[in-house]
Order: structure tokens, then sequence, then C-alpha cells
């Protein structure tokens, strides 16, 4: 038995191979996907603390990047995190002089070691703003624990980003630079500020 399409949907047949094979041709990948190097396939991740919520966010993007976590040895790439901290400065007051709005700056910094290849410490930022309205404290307390977990959840992806732009410094030896620092003002002005009052 031989299966013929409908005459009505060849065309769109065609078009849709057509457009993938463009879209494949062209280096598409669809977000979130990234092409680690082949050296740091199979790595360890420590940390200064183990149980940190950054922690858990990187090692879960790290089995969604399909790269094997192993204990840590001498002859194994090894991701660490140093630690992370949030700073918070005032943008604008009331007429009372109260905060009308916040901007919330979340830092990471983390080491690459590659086996054979060398070292290399990165660090990354995120920043966002929103607006307080101390008529609301609770929501406000609660609206800023939501804005610090989505900016660890972009600064967890910032770094598995920047571990796949490392695929072009391994092979040319430039892989001992240090303090890379990955900012990410630019790439939230879309979505920077949160209103709520």
């Amino acid at each position: 038995m031989r299966f013929i399409l409908p005459v009505t949907t060849r065309p769109l047949l065609i078009l849709l191979l057509i457009a993938s094979t463009f879209l494949a041709g062209c280096g598409f990948h669809l977000r979130g996907d990234y092409d680690i190097p082949e050296e740091l396939s199979m790595m360890s991740l420590t940390s200064n603390d183990q149980y940190s919520t950054l922690t858990r966010l990187v090692k879960g993007q790290l089995r969604m990047n399909e790269i094997q976590l192993v204990e840590p040895a001498s002859n194994v790439a090894n991701l660490h995190l140093n630690g992370e901290s949030l700073s918070e400065r005032t943008l604008s007051l009331y007429q009372n002089t109260r905060a009308a709005e916040k901007e919330l700056t979340f830092n990471t910094s983390y080491r690459v070691t590659i086996p054979e290849v060398g070292t290399r410490t990165f660090s990354t930022s995120v920043t966002r703003s929103y607006l307080d309205n101390p008529l609301t404290a609770l929501a406000k307390s609660a609206e800023r624990e939501m804005i610090v977990d989505e900016m660890r959840k972009l600064a967890a992806s910032q770094i598995i980003r920047q571990m796949a732009r490392l695929k072009a410094s391994i092979p040319n030896g430039n892989f001992e630079e240090t303090d890379s620092n990955v900012q990410t003002q630019s790439e939230l002005d879309n979505s920077n500020t949160i209103n709520m009052l």
C-alpha cells in the first residue's frame, strides 16, 4: 500500500522543508539550547554553598543541556560557583523622602577549569528595577523575592551561555584570560521595570 499526500498539502510540505533547511543552515537554535564544547560535556559542579538556590538552578541548567555531572576529579572539567551578592539602591524618592523606585543588582562569580587547558574566572550581573509603594509593604516584599528568584534563574542561564561561548577560546589557546564580565542591563531593557503599585 502506498501513501499519497493530497495535492493541497504538497506545497505546504515543500515550504516546511525549505524553511527548516534554511533555519538549520543559518545556525538557528531554540532558546536555551546551547552548543557546549566537547571538553565540558562531562564536568563537576562545586560551590561554596552546595545547597544554595543558585547551585540548584545551575545544576538544572547543566542537566537540561545534557552535561553529565560527575564527582570532582583532577581529570574532569569543573565549574565552581564562587559566590553571589545582592545589592540595592534607590533610584527615585516620593515627596516625603521615601524610596519610590529601587534597583536590585544580583552579582555572581564563577570559575571554569578544564584539565590541561586552564582556568578562567567570570562574573555575571543581572539588574532589575521596581516601584516600591510603602502602603503595600507585605506585597512588595513578596514581589521583591519573586524578582530575586527570577534574577537567579537569569544568572544561571547566563553561566551556561558563557560556557557555550568558550568553544571558540579553547582551541585558540587564549583560555587563561580572567574576570570576563557578563552584563545583562542592555538585554533586559524591555522587561527591566516592574510596575506594581
